[in-house]
């Protein structure tokens, strides 16, 4: 039955999809690129949820799904999937936009203006939580806000046998606390106990783990813009306004005039601080002096 329905599925894909099962899960990715803006309006919203909306009886899956495509305003196509994702009863958890500044120079236009043009392209990452049963919705939503799409991969997680796996684990936990409880109270048991407890809350917290996944999927959304934009910032002349205030001749003089009598004065002061210095070469001098003047030359 599983292999007649993954037929099927293909038949009815209108773009190329790839179907995968792996050691009895139904493991599903779809792959689509358009070659151009054109042809992905050619019927895209009968099979663009096709994988999203997969059941298979007694089958549980976690579905995740990963767009990269082109939009004309990443702002606008930002806001359009965060209000479709809260009508759709879902959350945004991560949203990084940004504009990507690829150069920018600065025109003078006149002695006091200046223009700043920068070119940059905007692009944003985003991660947002949808109801799994209306995943298929949201994934035709954001395909109609694009212009050319890069890549659209969508999985669904076959959990089935991990869910089993969970419940025979928590009746083994069960089992081995009744066990613990019969035996006398030591440190072992104590340890035991612990330890079986924790095993217990790291159960508890894989099934609530599981369950979110199950109930919400995750959609990573990459948008950008696929031309540069230029931006025209009025700013001043900052050019000008340094030659304007480089120098200014009276204002420097008076500053040097002053600054000279300041030295003057620390010349004076520091002078009189070394006075028993200059006392003492002031003695040698004169005591050098008065020895060659009394000093009489050879005779011949």
């Amino acid at each position: 039955m599983k292999t007649t329905y993954i037929r099927l599925t293909i038949a009815i894909a209108i773009l190329s999809g790839i179907y995968s099962c792996k050691k009895g899960e139904a493991t599903t990715s779809d792959y689509e690129m358009s070659v151009a803006a054109d042809s992905a309006s050619i019927n895209i919203s009968d099979n663009v949820s096709s994988v999203a909306t997969m059941s298979v009886k007694d089958k549980q899956f976690i579905k995740t799904a990963n767009v990269n495509m082109e939009v004309k305003d990443v702002y606008d196509a930002t806001i359009s999937i965060e209000k479709s994702v809260q009508e759709l009863g879902g959350f945004v958890t991560h949203s990084d936009l940004q504009s990507r500044v690829i150069s920018e120079e600065t025109y003078n236009t006149s002695d006091e203006d200046a223009m700043l043009v920068k070119k940059y392209q905007t692009e944003n990452s985003m991660q947002v939580r949808v109801p799994t049963s209306k995943l298929g919705e949201l994934l035709t939503l954001v395909n109609d806000k694009k212009l050319f799409l890069n890549s659209r991969i969508i999985n669904a997680e076959d959990v089935t046998s991990s869910i089993k796996y969970a419940e025979l684990e928590g009746k083994r936990i069960k089992k081995t606390d009744e066990n613990i409880s019969e035996l006398k109270t030591t440190k072992d048991k104590v340890k035991m106990s612990d330890e079986n407890m924790s095993e217990e809350n790291q159960q508890q917290l894989a099934n609530l783990d599981v369950t979110e996944n199950l109930k919400y999927s995750t959609v990573d959304i990459y948008i950008k813009e696929p031309k540069l934009r230029i931006a025209e910032i009025a700013v001043t002349n900052s050019k000008n306004i340094d030659n304007k205030y480089k120098f200014n001749f009276f204002y420097d003089a008076k500053n040097a005039f002053v600054e000279g009598f300041y030295l003057i004065q620390r010349i004076a002061v520091g002078l009189i601080t070394i006075w028993p210095i200059l006392l003492i070469a002031a003695a040698i001098i004169y005591l050098l002096r008065k020895r060659k003047y009394f000093k009489k030359p050879d005779q011949i």
